[in-house]
């Protein structure tokens, strides 16, 4: 029975996202007939008869990533290579200021190619159309790329720097021991809106109804991630669950959001931050990240008071984090631990920080130091992640192939109507 009006803090999740048939037919990878059921806890496992590799984890049921013999982390006590050293990310996901100290402290050059979305960049590395040394994808992702053997795992003599993240992140759920990633960022999912123009959701028996208010029509944004917008539309017809398997939950979540077409106009389009920041928008579903480097958008005389970011401070929606992975084919693999190890400095990670709005996960910084290396103002405290948000909330899951096919038709109906 799925509750229609009100809010109930979700239960703890179960899984995630992305496990599309046609990624994994790409990455080599076979299922087990465990997954014909879709209500089957029963890991996938790779082809090949090679180590199993546990496609399906969740924080109940984390995962150990094998290794293999035919691909070894790198020695100890090997010098750098001259680079130049590769780099896969999104947009302008690294302060430049922090990639040209890298390059003047070790005397070599980083080539920096970047893409705009999580689908994009997973069909690149899939189909080798992308060289790299490092790349930085989303923690569904990480298992599809291990039983690909597109990663070689990490060595951790090259990284004395993890002693700088979270506990829970240095081991974390979706990889045991960190054998083949590191935390990069962390965000909260929650509503970005002008203080200007729409008073605090907060407010709001149920907070996500804002994005169905006529008096927004033509200013409301979602993000263009399916399983992060269908998931706010399954939190607020009552569906805790963000990652449900309930097919029927998946479907009414996709029907609301449809309502948005004809009542607000809505738009689902990246660069969130800037059309808030210029007005285009004055409500948007975002990462808090984005709404911290909204500032820097803002028209001239316009200060950053204007902005305001909402998550409810008891938890229950996304929280999550993204990952530093380097390629077994990387020509430049010491080089490329340490520049994550130059990352995980904490002067640099403030740095850093203090331009993109995403937050690393770094033990013993406290909320003022956060708030003065990203000059975020009283009114953007919210975006502040925490660990006790990562226990509070909930990240988005791998999938089995046959549940995130309903949610990508509901995307695709839903986005066809726009």
């Amino acid at each position: 029975m799925i509750r229609r009006h009100g809010w109930e803090r979700p239960a703890r999740l179960t899984r995630r996202e992305f496990l599309r048939r046609s990624a994994i037919a790409g990455l080599g990878v076979t299922l087990t007939g465990a997954l014909a059921s879709c209500r089957e806890r029963t890991p996938s496992t790779s082809g090949g008869g090679g180590p199993r590799v546990p496609l399906l984890a969740s924080p109940d049921r984390p995962a150990t990533l094998p290794l293999f013999d035919d691909l070894p982390p790198i020695e100890d006590g090997l010098s750098p290579e001259a680079g130049p050293l590769r780099i896969f990310n999104w947009n302008d996901y690294i302060y430049k200021k922090v990639l040209k100290a890298f390059e003047a402290e070790y005397g070599v050059e980083i080539e920096y190619t970047q893409f705009s979305g999580m689908n994009e960049a997973m069909s690149k590395v899939q189909n080798d159309t992308v060289r790299f040394d490092l790349f930085f994808p989303t923690i569904e992702n990480l298992p599809k790329l291990v039983a690909a053997k597109k990663l070689q795992p990490l060595n951790h003599s090259y990284l004395p720097n993890l002693a700088n993240v979270w506990p829970q992140l240095r081991d974390p759920w979706y990889d045991r021991g960190s054998r083949y990633s590191i935390p990069y960022m962390t965000w909260k999912t929650g509503i970005g809106y002008r203080r200007d123009h729409v008073d605090d959701p907060g407010a709001l028996p149920m907070p996500f109804d804002i994005y169905w208010d006529e008096r927004f029509r033509g200013k409301v944004n979602l993000l263009d991630e399916y399983r992060e917008t269908i998931g706010m539309a399954l939190v607020r017809i009552g569906v805790g669950d963000m990652n449900t398997h309930d097919e029927e939950a998946i479907r009414q979540a996709g029907e609301a959001l449809s309502q948005l077409n004809e009542l607000v106009d809505v738009k689902v389009a990246a660069g969130d931050y800037q059309k808030i920041a210029e007005g285009q928008a004055w409500v948007t579903y975002s990462w808090s990240g984005n709404m911290n480097y909204a500032q820097w958008y803002l028209p001239e005389g316009v200060g950053p008071e204007i902005l305001g970011f909402y998550y409810p401070p008891e938890g229950g929606w996304e929280v999550s984090n993204d990952l530093i992975v380097i390629s077994s084919q990387a020509e430049n693999p010491v080089l490329a631990h340490h520049f994550i190890n130059f990352l995980l400095d904490i002067e640099n990670g403030l740095t850093n920080f203090g331009y993109e709005g995403f937050q690393p996960p770094f033990v013993g910084v406290s909320e003022k130091e956060w708030l003065k290396a990203g000059y975020i103002p009283e009114n953007l405290r919210t975006t502040i992640v925490t660990e006790q948000d990562f226990a509070r909330g909930q990240p988005i899951l791998a999938l089995p192939p046959e549940i995130d096919q309903v949610y990508q038709d509901v995307w695709t109906e839903f986005k066809a109507g726009i």
